[in-house]
Order: structure tokens, then C-alpha cells, then sequence
């Protein structure tokens, strides 16, 4: 497999196959048709316009079909871009799959489900032990697939599960730091707060908001199914309200989702991990393709920021 589009510079000539992640129609100044299209390796997304497109071209290229075209990386409005040459769409004869083309986490779902049963295993807490672990088992397959989010971070297979394993770990390093808290409930709403994605989004390859995502969203969704599962459980007590908590304040503020701000030490800090881990991978996916002595794309969701990579830092692999 070829080291990626990421990992291409600005200049370079790209001849590879890619898969079509969204094609949207335009009518250019000239009054022609064109298609901007996201295109997709196991390494991230590229967009390209494919000018002066015919019928029979947007008919061929749409979302979820694999590509292979030809071209040079190119820059416009400092973001890179594909400048397409040649474009067709695959046979058999190519001998591609879309499996190829699906950006993954860098840990096998296997593993990140025996981590966050161990988490679960360590609970104390009857009741926040049996909700979080009932809510896990009726979602484990799709919590093991589902990306964290539809672009920003964790946007590819497997994040959602991944953005929680590592935020699971980093609560248990500031759980040593401050003994008071109560890690039964931090690791469980770790493990909730975004649970209920597996319903918001429509899954780990052309990511949508379901209809349910875009009416209910998925904090609702998941605070609803906090009351479902302590019913069907039998379960009473003040642990359920507080889970509801946990979810429903975990964007931290009205103006970010979040319809209650944290009111306790546990969901405040669940807020401060998530945003953390969120920024980090952000962070991670601008630089990783930057070398020492450069700058990111800006990146819209940190201020439009453009981000540095010193000098002195290791270049990455050529993977």
C-alpha cells in the first residue's frame, strides 16, 4: 500500500486509487457543471474538483465508489488540494477494496474492548458498574466501529472506541493525582458520554447525522437510554440521576451542546479530558504530515489556527 495522501507534499505527483467520500455538484463561473469531491486513502482525505463534468461523470462518480486518477498536490486558500489529470472509475481487474481505503485506530477493537472491560471490571459501584456495563453490551459492535465524529477528531473507524480508551487512561493518571475522586463515575461517564454517536451518526464509512442525531442528538439520546437501562435493571438511587449528569454536561457549556453546565467535580474534569484528548488528535492528524521546521493547514475547529512543528523534532516516518 502506497505511504498515503497525507503524507504527500505540496508538488508531488499522485497516481493511486481513492475512494469517493462525498461528491457534490457546483456550477462554476462559466456556467459549467463541476464536482468537488472528498477523497479518501487509509491515511486520510483529499478534495479535488473535477471541472466540466458530463452526466455520465456524475452519474460515475459518486459517494462510497473507488476510484484511480492521477494528478499533482496542489494549495489553494492555504489547504491542500488535488489537481485531478485523469480520473476513472475500478473493475474487477483492479483488485481494490473499500476495506483499503477506511482511515483505522492504531489499536484492533479486540484490545479496546478488553481495556474498557477492565475499567468496567475495576468498578466498585453496583449500579454505575451494571448500567455502564449493560449500555456497553447492547452496543459493543457498533461502539467498536463507529467513528467519535463526522470530521475534527476521531473521524475514522474505530474512533469512537479509541477516544474513550484514551480517555480512560488519562483519567486513571489524574485519579492518582486527586484521590477524591470518585473514579466509578468518571470511568463510567467516560464510557457513556458519547455512546449514544452509535445512533447519531450513520456509521464509519461516508459518516452522516441520522435522522435521530439531527433531531434528538446524542447526548439526549443517551441520557434516555441511562433511564431505560436503570429501569430494566431495577435500579434506584441517586447514581442514575448522576450518570444523566455526566452525559448531559460534558460539552460544558449551552453554547458547545451542553444543556447543563458541570455541577460536579467528576463531569467537570470528564469535560476537560474530552476536550483534551480532542484537541490532541486534532493536533496529531495537522502535524503528522508536516516536516520539522513547517506549519499545519489551519485547522478550523482550533480557531482556524495554523499550528508549528519545531525544528529540532524527529521527521516522520515515510511510511
Amino acid at each position: 500500500m502506497s505511504k498515503g495522501i497525507r503524507y504527500h507534499q505540496v508538488g508531488d505527483k499522485i497516481d493511486s486509487y481513492f475512494l469517493i467520500k462525498t461528491a457534490t455538484r457546483g456550477i462554476a463561473s462559466n456556467g459549467k457543471p463541476f464536482l468537488t469531491l472528498i477523497l479518501g486513502d487509509h491515511s486520510g482525505e483529499i478534495d479535488a474538483k473535477l471541472w466540466g463534468c458530463s452526466p455520465d461523470d456524475e452519474a460515475t462518480f459518486v459517494s462510497k465508489s473507488i476510484v484511480h486518477l492521477t494528478g499533482e498536490l496542489g494549495e489553494y486558500r492555504g489547504r491542500n488540494q488535488l489537481k485531478l489529470q485523469s480520473i476513472r472509475p475500478t473493475t474487477a481487474m483492479d483488485n481494490v477494496k473499500l476495506a483499503d481505503f477506511v482511515r483505522s485506530a492504531p489499536l484492533s477493537p479486540e484490545d479496546m474492548l478488553e481495556q474498557v472491560t477492565q475499567y468496567i471490571f475495576e468498578m466498585k459501584n453496583p449500579n454505575i458498574q451494571r448500567i455502564t456495563r449493560h449500555l456497553l453490551k447492547k452496543h459493543q459492535a457498533a461502539f467498536l466501529e463507529s467513528p467519535a465524529a463526522t470530521k475534527n477528531h476521531h473521524e475514522f473507524f474505530s474512533g469512537l472506541a479509541y477516544h474513550v480508551v484514551s480517555m480512560l487512561h488519562i483519567s486513571k493518571s489524574l485519579s492518582q493525582l486527586y484521590p477524591s475522586l470518585d473514579t466509578d463515575l468518571l470511568y463510567a461517564g467516560i464510557i457513556l458520554h458519547d455512546l449514544g454517536k452509535v445512533r447519531e451518526l450513520s456509521g464509519p464509512i461516508d459518516t452522516v447525522y441520522t435522522l435521530e442525531g439531527n433531531l434528538l442528538g446524542h447526548i439526549t439520546i443517551m441520557v434516555n437510554e441511562i433511564d431505560e437501562a436503570a429501569k430494566e435493571l431495577n435500579i434506584e438511587g441517586e447514581e442514575v440521576l448522576i450518570l444523566q449528569h455526566m452525559v448531559l454536561s460534558h460539552h460544558g457549556k449551552g453554547e458547545w451542546g451542553s444543556p447543563k453546565a458541570p455541577q460536579i467535580k467528576e463531569a467537570e474534569l470528564l469535560h476537560l479530558i474530552d476536550n483534551i484528548d480532542a484537541k490532541m488528535n486534532m493536533l496529531d492528524r495537522a502535524l503528522e504530515r508536516v516536516q520539522p521546521g513547517g506549519f499545519s493547514e489551519r485547522v478550523m475547529a482550533l480557531d482556524n489556527r495554523s499550528f508549528y512543528k519545531p525544528s529540532f523534532h524527529e521527521p516522520p516516518l515515510d511510511l
